[in-house]
């Protein structure tokens, strides 16, 4: 019956929006629609206008009839002024007061005119569906689309088919003739239309003044259909309102707390087994709310939470029953005293039980079990920590700080390496980067000749044969003189190109000064101000070894750094 039950309501208020739209009997229509011909007939697709009419049988079933004109069109010599006839079957599948949705099938029959070889007249059958839309009582918008099926075609088109199929599309207007028995009163609750605040009170409810229904004892039953208007508040009614008693026990379902007592059990105005009485089906020795005769359980301690068989509940498994505990929500595993709840000897609130390291000391920061934390893993707590981000792998001192490194073995630990990859056994200054020019006591020159400068052979940096392009193999030494000079700001330096005493002078100045200008470039792209340096060729001047030989005209072959300052 429980089941039943709201659908015999959906019924009846359905069944209300029905006889809602069934008081409007007659509709008078007008409409433009756009109808897409069959492919075989050559039609263009063409818009046109037309009229309805239809009568309500029953609040579900309408008969109507329509006629279609369309605009005239010419194909070829033919003369074209198509109509359409029909009539239909409509049935209102879903109804609403102010929307109605509705599915038609019928027969339908297409004439095209006088003019072959559209000379024919084609039946056929259609379906489709539509939409009505409300604006008042006697006036609605209406939308629909079908189409129309011609199984045998009466058409002589030189190779046609022998069926076609056409579709077509309206929207338009309706017009509705209230019944005058119902005009006024839509829901027939004796309020009308007009001042009716409920238009779709269901039959037979009463209602107040406004057209509004009433529900004394708020069972979700309407006065006037409800047949036990007096039901108390809270129980369970059928679809006439009145109330159920699954268990006989005279205490209505919805109200009743122990919906399954046995029958003959004297109950309580909750519906639960009396408790107190003397021992027998109708006891409760263990006052927990369960009858002796239902009880799994009967010496639950007092005060404790039990279940439907009368055994006590532990929600957090502590080993205290629910009801008697005051810390219901205490975590697995953790140690409570006898009110259930947890306790925390160190105060780094992990609870005893769950604490691994039960004497931290007061302010530590712990981790979920308890123990100090080490969030860089580095051997150091938090708490003590002072550099908590060191990376995986670094040595630490007391503090937690990395230990000072020199990666590159130059001398200079890596915090103030300017330049961390020196090569092994290189000459460094005080920032870790190659010492270009050391400081040595210098030889007066002669007489007339320009006094001597700081200079460095660069070992390494070599070109293309007769080319001004560097090796791949001289990147690794201009890198590390790009780091030194990077690194000492201060040093302004002139990069002189020399050549062997092979070639023709003028050649050799400009292949010397294209050299220069190669270093000069690399350095540059290596972050040297250009404003620092100078280039400038030598050609075969300036020779250090003799250039008899081919190890002297290769020692020859170089480029050197001068300091300019």
């Amino acid at each position: 019956m429980k089941r039943i039950a709201p659908i015999l309501i959906v019924l009846a208020l359905t069944a209300t929006r029905l006889e809602a739209q069934y008081a409007r009997r007659y509709e008078v229509g007008v409409f433009g629609a756009y109808t897409r011909y069959d492919k075989a007939f050559g039609l263009a697709d063409k818009p046109g206008g037309g009229v309805r009419f239809a009568y309500a049988l029953t609040p579900m079933i309408d008969l109507e009839v329509e006629a279609l004109f369309q605009s005239p069109q010419d194909v070829g010599a033919a003369h074209i002024e198509g109509l359409i006839g029909s009539g239909s079957l409509v049935v209102n599948a879903l109804n609403a007061s102010r929307m109605s949705v509705y599915v038609l099938g019928g027969y339908s029959l297409l004439d095209f005119g006088n003019t072959n070889p559209y000379h024919f007249t084609d039946g056929g059958f259609h379906g489709g569906a539509g939409a009505k839309f409300f604006m008042s009582s006697r006036f609605a918008l209406r939308f629909e689309a079908r189409g129309i099926y011609t199984p045998s075609t009466t058409s002589t088109f030189p190779g046609g088919s022998k069926n076609a199929t056409h579709l077509m599309a309206s929207a338009g207007l309706a017009f509705f003739q209230p019944d005058p028995a119902r005009a006024g009163d839509a829901d027939q609750d004796g309020v009308g239309d007009k001042n009716d605040a409920c238009p779709d009170t269901p039959r037979g409810a009463t209602v107040d003044n406004r057209g509004c229904p009433a529900d004394s004892d708020s069972d979700g039953v309407l006065n006037g259909i409800d047949q036990c208007p007096n039901t108390p508040t809270g129980a369970t009614v059928d679809a006439m309102g009145c109330p159920h008693d699954q268990d006989g026990d005279k205490v209505f379902d919805g109200i009743d707390q122990c919906p399954d007592t046995p029958a003959g059990t004297a109950v309580d105005a909750k519906g639960c087994p009396l408790a107190g009485a003397a021992p027998g089906p109708l006891s409760d020795s263990d006052q927990d709310g369960v009858n002796d005769l239902l009880d799994k359980c009967p010496d639950t301690p007092a005060g404790a939470t039990v279940d439907s068989t009368g055994c006590p509940i532990d929600s957090d498994h502590d080993g205290v029953w629910d009801g008697v505990d005051k810390c219901p929500d205490t975590p697995a595993g953790a140690t409570v005293d006898a009110n259930g709840c947890p306790s925390d000897s160190d105060g780094d609130k992990v609870f005893d039980g769950i604490d691994r390291c039960p004497d931290t000391p007061a302010g530590t920061p712990v981790d979920a079990f308890g123990c100090p934390a080490d969030s860089d893993k580095d051997g150091v707590g938090d708490g003590l920590d002072k550099c908590p981000n060191t990376p995986p792998g670094i040595q630490v001192d007391a503090n937690g700080c990395p230990l000072a490194h020199d990666t590159d073995g130059d001398g200079v630990i890596d915090p103030q390496d300017r330049c961390p990859n020196t090569p092994a056994g290189s000459r460094v200054d005080q920032f870790g980067c190659l010492l270009l020019f050391e400081e040595r006591p210098v030889t007066p020159a002669p007489p007339g000749a320009p006094p001597a400068r700081p200079t460095l052979i660069l070992q390494g940096v070599n070109f293309q044969s007769g080319r001004s392009v560097l090796t791949t193999s001289s990147y690794a030494v201009l890198d590390q003189v790009a780091g030194s000079l990077v690194a000492n700001p201060e040093i302004r330096i002139e990069i002189a190109g020399y050549t062997d005493s092979t070639g023709r002078r003028p050649m050799n100045l400009h292949l010397s000064m294209a050299r220069a200008a190669a270093v000069r470039a690399y350095l540059a792209r290596r972050g040297v101000s250009p404003m620092r340096m100078q280039a400038r060729g030598y050609g075969a001047s300036g020779y250090i070894a003799p250039n008899a030989t081919p190890e002297g005209r290769a020692q020859n072959r170089r480029v050197e750094l001068h300091k300019l300052n």
